[in-house]
């Protein structure tokens, strides 16, 4: 079989792994304040995840993010065995903190196994560092863009309901979870799915079946929001414990000021066509809902925990990459 056909049908796996790794950053509120089931949750979050496809290139025009990830190693460095164990890499990585149920990055995780790959194979001139740097900033400034925008649509909310009598506020609010976690879940594919289609974008560059990113054909975005969509299906289940309940109590007030914080924070992302991580987004705008009833509601020491995972994720991924790209060439090249 052709690597190239290995790598897409991988880079694939991972985009499915990616869909049920972080399915709970789009339902764990709507499923916590139980507006929806699990399944109808999950069915919900994929179809946004798909129609993401169509927003991104009949409304935006253009898939930025993509060019953005392609751009992270130098275009002369590449190969397919360095993108491969890139691809490993995010995969195990991924599947390890699901199992733990941490809620880390799989943006970051396959940026780093890609990274990673290339600096054990041709040193640290093959990567783009400014690129890198740029996306690690977003390590930071996505958690608390999320937080601060989620506080102040708390207080939007709580100032616009403090009239409405308690069991009408909910009624109304659960069904505006319906929209905020439509249009997180839209911010989802459009960020997420564009990672994987930049790497694929990558290695068809690298086998010379195309010149740019801009010659690829339409069956691999459609392929790369098709699979994350899928996989949100498959859902998350570990993942939605800690998101929906272990960082702070959500109600459907939380709920919809979180996801609404974290879409948008997604779409300006989209339009500076910086890759972030959802989770990181999401988190941030729960710890945000959390602190406006007040700071102690916010569970601070699972938080570090998971900030933890957040910084580690890009080295630890990077490590894992260069050690099965070191394997790769002792062992087949």
């Amino acid at each position: 079989m052709d690597f190239l056909v290995v790598v897409i049908i991988f880079a694939l796996i991972f985009d499915y792994i990616n869909g049920f790794h972080d399915a709970a950053n789009s339902i764990a509120t709507i499923v916590t304040t139980k507006v929806l089931t699990p399944f109808l949750a999950v069915l919900w979050a994929a179809s946004f995840n798909f129609i993401a496809f169509f927003v991104a290139k009949y409304i935006i025009g253009e898939f930025g993010i993509a060019n953005t990830v392609s751009k992270i190693v130098i275009e002369q460095y590449v190969t397919m065995p360095i993108i491969f164990s890139g691809i490993l890499a995010a995969i195990f990585w991924n599947l390890f903190t699901w199992r733990l149920g941490i809620p880390s990055s799989s943006s970051h995780t396959l940026i780093g196994g890609f990274a990673g790959a290339a600096i054990c194979g041709a040193g640290f001139d093959s990567i783009h560092v400014g690129v890198i740097l740029k996306i690690a900033s977003f390590i930071v400034l996505a958690p608390l863009i999320g937080m601060a925008v989620a506080a102040v649509i708390t207080l939007i909310i709580l100032w616009a309901f403090k009239n409405v009598h308690q069991k009408k506020a909910e009624r109304i609010l659960k069904r505006l979870q319906l929209l905020s976690s439509a249009l997180f879940s839209l911010g989802h594919g459009l960020n997420d799915s564009q990672k994987v289609m930049g790497i694929i974008a990558t290695a068809m560059i690298s086998a010379g079946k195309i010149d740019s990113l801009n010659d690829m054909p339409d069956w691999v975005p459609l392929s790369c929001f098709a699979a994350i969509g899928l996989g949100t299906m498959m859902g998350g289940w570990r993942i939605v414990k800690t998101m929906g309940s272990k960082i702070t109590k959500v109600s459907a007030l939380e709920g919809v000021s979180a996801e609404t914080a974290g879409a948008l924070t997604l779409f300006l992302t989209e339009i500076l066509k910086i890759p972030v991580s959802t989770t990181h987004t999401i988190t941030g705008a729960i710890m945000g809902v959390g602190a406006v009833k007040r700071i102690s509601a916010v569970r601070w020491g699972v938080t570090i925990q998971l900030l933890w995972a957040w910084i580690l994720t890009i080295p630890v991924s990077a490590l894992i990459a260069a050690l099965i790209y070191a394997g790769i060439k002792f062992f087949f090249l």
